[in-house]
């Protein structure tokens, strides 16, 4: 029960992730969610998007470095002690929180995070057994 992220790597100069956005709007691919880490010369886009397939065919057709990791996507209630939980479940379970980013639905009273975890299948169990069910594929596109 996994996402597919892509990490898209690109130039830290200016105009860099514009020429990026730009070609993602060219090609109608639809950014879900997205998270930018950054070294002196180069950035890592984390991307979430409508189209993992076609969206990797354009990157590489326009020689974008980039790869697909699945990641877990978990909806969180919208108040304090949300995120708490879910990293309470996971800390219990030994499962090591590599990075964490956030995405907004269109669903009231929710809140939702992308986590890389050292362990996908015993995160996705842990959470499971605690009543928190990480989302798939295709019930993210549900969500917009």
């Amino acid at each position: 029960m996994t996402v597919k992220q892509i990490s898209v790597f690109v130039e830290n100069k200016p105009g860099k992730l514009m020429e990026l956005a730009k070609l993602l709007e060219e090609n109608h691919i639809d950014m879900r969610a997205l998270s930018v880490a950054e070294t002196e010369d180069f950035g890592i886009l984390r991307l979430i998007v409508d189209d993992v397939y076609d969206t990797i065919r354009v990157l590489k057709d326009s020689n974008y470095v980039c790869t697909v990791t699945d990641v877990l996507a978990v909806e969180l209630p919208d108040q304090p002690g949300g995120l708490r939980k879910v990293l309470a479940v996971l800390s219990e379970n030994q499962i090591n929180v590599e990075y964490t980013y956030v995405f907004v639905a269109r669903k009231k009273n929710a809140a939702y995070m992308i986590f890389r975890v050292s362990d996908n299948d015993k995160a996705v169990e842990a959470l499971n057994k605690n009543k928190i069910a990480p989302i798939d594929q295709e019930e993210l596109a549900d969500l917009f």
